[in-house]
């Protein structure tokens, strides 16, 4: 008997990207597929499939590399547990952007090889993704490089400082909960649909943070989450103790954007767990807000300097800076991963307030199992 090969995700409108995943899975030994159901593939991506559990399943199975399909039964990123351990797999193979801690040590606690793949195309054909199919949906996320928790006027109030953030084209779709702005992304959809709508990008921002922090908010989303997602770019935006900043400047020029993108790399961790509170313990300090802001200095100057190294190590402050105000933000688990990525990175830091989502890393070598990400360039 040959060796079984397992593979697991969501399989939405299906491609030749997928087709040329399960060929080259197919060459490692039997396969089987494990779908994601429509629930939760609707707790993860905040939205339902296009194509039914029961259609994906149908389309799957009839694919000649496959040895057998099914629906998984359970739920969240390990959905397929239970059939995974039934099944004893002797190979787990994933693409980058599906590579996570859990499913590795998923692999680790049951002794099986755990692979990761890059996107490969079939010869002559284009690279695909379900995302850039599903392209009508041309709204941004956003990831904060430094200065997190300063649009907050508790903390910007200790010490005035920057947030910088950059706009994502939707190229991949980020799972909820991860930090990357997708509660305000939601709330964007909900005012326009599926893109932003023309205008200065300072009104939209405003619109967009209004919207979300409607009057009786308790807990106020930062303005950095609408202003990363509405301006293209890098945007820098200057907090003195209020919840609108007093200036944003920012960044379009390729050559400093496709810096940032050649030095990014993203690694999947955990969902953020139910009731994660990150202000559960606070050291909110005129100290710390001041080495918060520091760091996002620094981080602006590296950028336009184009200094890697310098990047790396503002990201690495900044992150720390976070932490030293938000012990929470990090656990156990998430140092012990950290501690995994030190030797390939510059710099490190938690998508958003922390507590999963991902591991953004500054690297001047491609990092395995990480995946790369692209920036938004012009207002439409």
């Amino acid at each position: 008997m040959g060796k079984k090969v397992f593979v697991s995700g969501c399989f939405d409108l299906l491609h030749s990207g997928h087709i040329a995943f399960f060929q080259q899975a197919a060459q490692y030994g039997d396969l089987y597929v494990a779908l994601g159901s429509d629930a939760t593939v609707y707790q993860l991506k905040g939205r339902l499939p296009v194509v039914s559990e029961d259609e994906r399943l149908y389309s799957i199975k009839a694919i000649r590399y496959v040895t057998d399909a099914f629906i998984s039964r359970g739920s969240g990123l390990l959905d397929f547990e239970a059939e995974f351990r039934e099944l004893k797999p002797d190979i787990f193979l994933v693409n980058a952007d599906g590579n996570t801690p859990e499913k590795d040590a998923l692999c680790r606690e049951v002794g099986v090889e755990y692979m990761v793949l890059e996107r490969t195309p079939f010869p002559g054909l284009p690279a695909r993704s379900t995302t850039s199919l599903r392209r009508v949906d041309q709204m941004p996320y956003r990831i904060d490089l430094a200065g997190g928790w300063l649009d907050q006027p508790f903390v910007s109030s200790l010490h005035p400082g920057s947030v910088l953030t950059i706009s994502l084209e939707p190229t991949i779709a980020f799972n909820e909960r991860s930090g990357m702005a997708t509660s305000t992304r939601n709330r964007a959809i909900e005012l326009w649909g599926l893109r932003l709508p023309p205008g200065d990008p300072e009104q939209i921002a405003k619109v967009l943070f209004s919207y979300d922090n409607p009057p009786g908010t308790r807990a106020v989303s930062g303005s950095q989450d609408a202003i990363g997602i509405v301006y293209p770019g890098l945007a820098r935006a200057h907090y003195t103790g209020s919840y609108w900043p007093d200036c944003i400047d920012h960044l379009t020029d390729n050559a400093t954007l496709q810096f940032i993108e050649n030095a990014l790399w993203l690694i999947p961790l955990k969902m953020r767990p139910d009731g994660y509170d990150p202000l559960g313990v606070q050291h909110l300090t005129p100290a710390n807000a001041q080495a918060l802001a520091d760091a996002a200095d620094a981080c602006w100057e590296a950028i336009l300097a184009r200094d890697i190294r310098a990047f790396g190590a503002a990201v690495r402050a900044s992150f720390q800076a976070q932490v030293a105000l938000f012990p929470n933000s990090v656990d156990a688990e998430i140092s012990r991963f950290i501690d995994e990525h030190r030797g390939d990175a510059l710099g490190w830091k938690l998508s958003g307030a922390g507590g999963g989502g991902y591991l953004i890393l500054v690297s001047d070598q491609p990092v395995k199992q990480a995946f790369r990400i692209n920036i938004r360039r012009t207002l439409e």
